[in-house]
């Protein structure tokens, strides 16, 4: 995966300053709350939600363990369509291999359509190089891009902008990007979702090169997915002669009447819609000048980390991930940090279990995404294909403080623990000793209550960094174990 934003902290630190921004902590209230009420209701609506979501679950898991055989035949399916496949390892590859087609077509300029993907690996950026310029056709992304800024959430990528800002933004930077913004724009929603249309149509008429993801890809046919609801991305898909879509490993799913779980799920998930609006589909080319859809498309293939987090059996439930964002609006951590505190394009609980893996936890900033969460599951209840998040966050910890075998670039290594952790290793190590103990467990608890009176606000040493943002919890006047022997009359087993 390619680097984490340039210059970003460990994620305490980014979050810390990022708490301190007011208008911003608003923005994102405002936004999650809104999001995950609508995505509720539309959830209740289906009265096999819990069965959708189980499907959705076994079929990703079943997917990826028969990764390798669905790859195939998705290469035979888009080359029998007149498709062309590319591998790439790595950001590096797959850039390499986008910037390359682009430079065949003769061509400078290409439209996108919102991809997490291209975001991933930088590929804005790599064509920036190479004197191609890249235009974001999707509204939260145009507004990310004419602001020099970076996506922030999976779904709505400007989410910490608030109206007034986007109108500030589309006044100044429109100009420099094509069609200017209206003279005596507002920050109404309509006029400034139309001054995007007016601005943006004249690239999609002009452009002859589409970049795209895909939400699903379908072994079986050879077709590609992808859900919006702007009508941006049906306008990238159809009209540039040469399309190119990148997209990872994973969003492969085996056969067509596998997307009848999917898309219902997934609208519901992330827009609280009953359906998408826009459902683009796309096998291989078209072979006449006047049909709709691309006369060359090449998908591109990217692993990037994700066949290093297929190797491990608790993390890889990861992979499943179909990039709805509920586990966003729903965290606690998120709604007050924002997603530039996570140093990755997947913010929020899905990017502190997804982001570690891809990349590694070497860095400073990935090795302190899994303890961005307070544990408290609601990103697992609201998961559509059930991802135990918690489970991988506590996971990846342990990995971080206690090291061990690992896989990195398709070899199986063994890491080091962390810096920084040794206090916490050595207070497990205790814990440990003293749950396999039980006389030394019940001594400890009864001087614990019988101390109680004397204990301090906040912990001394390495435990400060703890204490310092939550209160310490009161010991209780006995322990369980007196309790239930003096209210149940029962004896100890010594067990």
């Amino acid at each position: 995966m390619s680097g984490t934003f340039v210059g970003m902290p460990a994620f305490p630190k980014a979050a810390q300053e990022a708490v301190g921004n007011t208008t911003l902590r608003a923005n994102l209230r405002h936004a999650t709350h809104t999001i995950r009420d609508k995505r509720a209701k539309a959830v209740a609506e289906l009265d096999d939600w819990a069965l959708l979501r189980e499907a959705g679950k076994q079929i990703k898991d079943h997917t990826l363990r028969h990764l390798d055989t669905y790859l195939v035949q998705l290469e035979e399916s888009v080359t029998a369509a007149g498709g062309v496949v590319h591998w790439a390892t790595d950001a590096d590859e797959a850039n390499h291999i986008v910037t390359r087609l682009v430079k065949e077509t003769g061509e400078l300029e290409v439209v996108k359509v919102k991809s997490m993907a291209t975001q991933e690996i930088g590929l804005n950026e790599a064509l920036e190089e190479a004197g191609i310029a890249a235009y974001e056709t999707d509204l939260a992304e145009l507004i990310v891009q004419l602001g020099h800024d970076r996506p922030s959430h999976i779904l709505v990528p400007a989410i910490h902008r608030n109206r007034g800002e986007i109108r500030d933004i589309f006044a100044k930077e429109m100009g420099e990007w094509g069609r200017p913004a209206p003279e005596g724009l507002t920050d109404t929603p309509a006029e400034l979702a139309e001054a995007a249309r007016l601005h943006l149509r004249e690239k999609f008429l002009r452009a002859k090169v589409g970049i795209s993801g895909a939400n699903f890809m379908v072994a079986e046919t050879g077709t590609l997915v992808v859900v919006e609801s702007e009508g941006n991305g049906r306008m990238c898909l159809t009209l540039p002669e040469t399309l190119i879509s990148v997209v990872g490993i994973e969003k492969i799913v085996p056969t067509w009447r596998d997307l009848e779980v999917f898309l219902q799920t997934l609208p519901r998930s992330s827009t609280a819609e009953r359906m998408n609006p826009y459902t683009s589909m796309w096998t291989g080319t078209t072979d006449t000048e006047t049909a709709d859809g691309p006369r060359a498309f090449h998908l591109v293939l990217i692993d990037n980390g994700r066949t290093d987090t297929l190797a491990d059996e608790v993390g890889r439930q990861a992979l499943r991930c179909i990039r709805c964002s509920a586990c966003l609006n729903v965290c606690p951590v998120y709604e007050r940090a924002g997603g530039h505190a996570y140093g990755s394009v997947y913010p929020g609980p899905i990017g502190a279990i997804l982001s570690p893996q891809l990349r590694g936890t070497a860095s400073e900033i990935d090795a302190s995404l899994p303890y961005a969460s307070s544990l408290c599951g609601a990103c697992y209840e609201v998961c559509p294909v059930a991802i135990d998040i918690p489970e991988v966050l506590v996971h990846l910890r342990e990995r971080i403080v206690q090291g061990g075998p690992a896989t990195r670039q398709g070899n199986r290594v063994v890491l080091k623990p962390a810096k920084g952790h040794a206090a916490e290793r050595a207070a497990m190590r205790a814990a440990g000793w003293a749950f396999v103990h039980p006389g030394a467990l019940r001594a400890g608890q009864r001087v614990a209550s019988r101390t109680r009176r004397f204990h301090p606000r906040t912990l001394p040493g390495p435990g400060r960094a703890w204490s310092a943002t939550r209160d310490l919890p009161q010991v209780p006047a006995e322990p369980f174990r007196d309790w239930w022997q003096r209210t149940h009359g029962t004896k100890e087993s010594g067990k």
